[in-house]
């Protein structure tokens, strides 16, 4: 197990304050706030380091930088938000429960992962009365409604 210095506490500190999957430039930004000087690669030495210890949790997101929250976090099954304006990335805490209805006969889902994607409240608010809250979109499943 590797020593723990100021850094790597102000990238877990970092972490663990945001409640939400951070970009290892939104962990550099907050750390700095308490080490200053700290570089990009001491922050993704530090992050890999935290994800071999388990203590923080890799968040992927499909044609996205990873991103990375804490394992107290990620031990809850939840799902992701991330904002089309500022690329923020939120923790979802409802889940749409069993999709097993959803696979194909025979196959057998084992977990899953979901994704929303739209405005969060801080661009929602910024946008104001110029866009709509809710806009319907079309998508590839018309058939299928969702209850959000």
């Amino acid at each position: 197990m590797e020593r723990t210095t100021r850094q790597k506490t102000a990238i877990q500190a970092a972490i663990e304050s945001a409640q939400r999957p951070l970009s290892a430039q939104e962990i550099l930004e907050q750390a700095s706030l308490q080490v200053r000087q700290l570089g990009i690669a001491t922050v993704y030495r530090n992050l890999k380091s935290l994800v071999l210890e388990e203590k923080v949790h890799v968040v992927t997101l499909p044609g996205e930088n990873p991103r990375y929250e804490s394992n107290t976090a990620a031990n809850h099954h939840h799902h992701h938000f991330q904002c089309t304006t500022c690329q923020r990335v939120f923790d979802v805490h409802d889940c749409p429960g069993d999709l097993k209805r959803m696979a194909p006969q025979g196959f057998v889902v084992e977990r899953h992962e979901l994704t929303l994607y739209g405005r969060c409240a801080d661009c929602n608010a910024a946008a104001g009365a110029t866009a709509p809250a809710a806009v319907a979109t079309p998508h590839a499943c018309a058939s299928h409604h969702d209850p959000a």
